[in-house]
């Protein structure tokens, strides 16, 4: 008899969402000999797996074992191969689909949240108890008298059988008053009364979460569990449940280490590999990360609909990336492009998470009470630690629990700020802080970036002591890219408020840091610096100094790495920066030409429009450097016939210039006409 080997359910499955496979409910299509073949492997993958250790003990046992029991018919109808008529051969069949339906069961219980099984621990144990009773209905018209089959193995049959049919609904009495447990202190947190620690822990015991990297693997399957669930109910239990984890996770087992929890975000979100290989189409242009629910602005650009709508929400009437102003604030699915993104991500292996089924609805934050106060208790408990003396190790980690508690909905980022929390975090943003504790000034700079985009919060950040010349600070000489970058990203965040942007666009050390930064930092940090600069750029006076600091000669520099966020800001820059500006680019209009063929649509697009306004303002001799570049006009055609409309806009009026400037005209009169088209030597506007 085959030696089974016991093994945890989570080694034999790998993670994935609540999703039964297609192939567990179709008959296999399977010679005789290979479906009994089939059945031997499936039921013993299913008898390997160890009992679920905390819920639903004794009713995982009962199913495994049988399981167990039965591979031994499978074994021995393969030592002695038989002919399968058609009634066995069914019977055969719809016992194959009866196993993948255990072995998916068994996944699911293992592979979910443990909290969330609890909460349907009942119609878990009723699925549990509906497979047997249809086990014992298939053993029942099993010919047994049909099938040769020795004497032991048949009263084996006999004995499942019987044991199957004996079997009624038996949900343990421990995991029911444990549920009723969890939802009384649920309501208890709801009329905001603080849970009792001991209880809580013996709870927490009880229910298998023993330490902080368990409590953070839960809360992980929990915000999985909120995209698997269909009802606007059951995602705020699941909600309620994410908070109780988060508050007991902090109070019981103290704030976890940057180190695992970085690592862990790393592997669930996607390898670094591929983070760093995203395609420069996939990125928001707002949050440089990796879009999951792309939408077109009026403008014609695409943003992740998250980021875009929070920039709305924040009174922006303008288009980031382009600095026009907004048509209209409808937000039109990409779905074209969030199909590329989906099969990109399945070729990366990177989970794809739609935002629809996000946690907020409309902007607004957690509706569900207990979470809520679950939310205030967990940044009360936090701040407080903080605010107490400690080391700078254990501060470090209290920190680090601000920091991903800021990133995960508004109502965080509300009560992290009201509870008195971004005085304390200045306290970690100095060099010498960087110099003992590089992490600690990252989580620092990063929680108040998280903080800052709600938008009340701005407000805080720059009227608290010390805070915008601590963020400053960071930009300048904080002790990791990362630090730097997202000291960047802040600047970048506060300037969403107008009267904000033009003080920092004041400050000649914010545009030295930036320029700096766009300069040296690796690619992930210049991006930060990038988006930072083509926010203050859009006020006129700031683009002076811009120019001042050298930003043409930077940025010009990166238009091979970078192209889309570097020629955006030229295009900015070259506008809204007279003559100097123009001089500046002088000598980068090729590579501007060489990026309207090889670039990507929205490289195109900014390219072709800032060559429009160097051609306008520089004069002939600007559009003699143009025209000098071999196949120009063909390249310009190829823009007009495949590019966006604003770039076949742009392309049509460069082309006009150039012509103009052939025929010895000045080109600087042209106006751009409303969609053209140009046919032989004469342009034709379309109405």
């Amino acid at each position: 008899m085959v030696q089974y080997m016991t093994v945890s359910p989570k080694a034999i499955f790998p993670p994935r969402k609540r999703r039964p496979s297609a192939g567990a409910f179709i008959p296999p299509n399977f010679a005789d000999q290979k479906l009994v073949q089939s059945l031997l492997l499936l039921s013993q993958e299913i008898s390997s797996i160890q009992p679920f250790q905390f819920l639903l003990r004794r009713t995982s046992l009962s199913i495994i074992r049988k399981t167990k029991l039965l591979s031994i018919l499978f074994e021995e109808l393969l030592r002695n191969p038989i002919l399968i008529f058609s009634p066995t051969l069914l019977c055969f069949e719809e016992m194959y689909i009866l196993l993948q339906r255990i072995r998916t069961l068994i996944e699911d219980c293992s592979n979910g949240s443990n909290m969330w099984l609890l909460m349907q621990i009942d119609s878990v144990a009723n699925g549990f108890h509906e497979l047997t009773v249809e086990l014992s209905t298939l053993l029942d018209i099993f010919p047994l008298n049909e099938v040769d089959l020795s004497e032991d193995v048949q009263e084996l049959v006999v004995l499942i059988r019987r044991q199957c049919s004996l079997v009624k609904p038996d949900l343990d009495p421990g995991d029911s008053s444990l549920r009723r447990e969890v939802l009384t202190m649920l309501d208890r947190i709801k009329r905001e009364i603080v849970p009792d620690q001991p209880k809580l822990a013996e709870i927490f015991q009880r229910v298998g979460l023993q330490t902080a990297a368990r409590c953070t693997e839960e809360i992980d399957s929990l915000e999985e569990e909120v995209q698997n669930q269909g009802d606007e109910k059951s995602k705020s239990e699941v909600i309620a449940l994410i908070g109780l984890v988060r508050y007991a996770k902090c109070v019981l087992y103290g704030a976890s280490g940057p180190d695992s929890e970085s690592q862990r975000s790393t592997s669930k979100d996607m390898t670094a590999e591929a983070a760093t290989n995203i395609p420069p189409d996939f990125r928001c242009p707002i949050s440089l990360d990796l879009m999951r629910d792309p939408v077109v602005v009026a403008t014609g650009q695409t943003y992740d609909r998250e980021s875009i709508a929070l920039w709305i929400e924040s009174g922006h009437n303008t288009c980031p990336k382009t600095g026009q102003n907004l048509a209209h604030t409808s937000l039109i699915p990409n779905r074209a492009l969030k199909n590329l993104i989906s099969m990109w991500c399945r070729e990366q292996k990177i989970p794809f998470e739609l935002t629809e089924t996000s946690h907020k609805s409309n902007g607004v934050s957690i509706p569900n009470k207990a979470a809520v106060e679950a939310t205030r208790m967990t940044v009360s408990f936090l701040v407080n630690q903080l605010s107490g003396s400690q080391s700078t190790e254990a501060a470090n980690g209290v920190v680090y629990e601000l920091r991903a508690l800021a990133k995960t909905n508004s109502d965080s980022r509300g009560f992290i700020a009201e509870a008195g929390a971004i005085p304390l975090l200045v306290r970690y943003l100095g060099s010498d802080v960087g110099s003992e504790l590089p992490n600690l000034q990252v989580n620092a700079v990063t929680t108040i970036l998280n903080l800052s985009i709600l938008e009340a919060n701005k407000t805080n950040v720059m009227e608290t002591d010390g805070a915008l010349n601590g963020i400053i600070e960071v930009l300048r000489s904080g002790a990791t890219w990362e630090a730097k970058g997202n000291a960047a990203a802040t600047i970048f965040s506060l300037s969403g408020v107008h009267s904000y942007r033009k003080r920092l666009g004041r400050k000649n050390r914010v545009i030295k840091g930036l320029v700096d930064l766009a300069q040296l930092g690796p690619n992930s940090s210049k991006r930060d610096a990038l988006v930072a600069i083509l926010t203050l750029a859009s006020d006129r006076d700031t683009v002076g100094r811009l120019i001042e600091a050298g930003v043409v000669e930077i940025v010009a520099g990166v238009l091979d790495s970078l192209p889309e966020e570097a020629v955006t800001i030229l295009e900015v820059v070259v506008k809204k920066g007279g003559l100097a500006a123009i001089a500046a680019v002088y000598n980068k209009i090729k590579k501007l030409a060489v990026l309207l063929r090889e670039g990507s649509e929205t490289s195109r697009e900014s390219a072709a429009a800032t060559l429009v306004t160097i051609c306008r303002k520089g004069g002939s001799e600007m559009v003699a450097e143009l025209a000098a570049m071999p196949g120009i006009e063909r390249i310009i055609w190829e823009l007009m016939g495949s590019g966006t409309v604003r770039a076949r806009r742009k392309a049509a009026t460069l082309l006009r210039i150039l012509r103009r400037w052939a025929a010895g005209l000045d080109p600087s009169p042209i106006l751009e006409r409303p969609n053209t088209t140009v046919s032989g030597t004469s342009a034709t506007t379309v109405m």
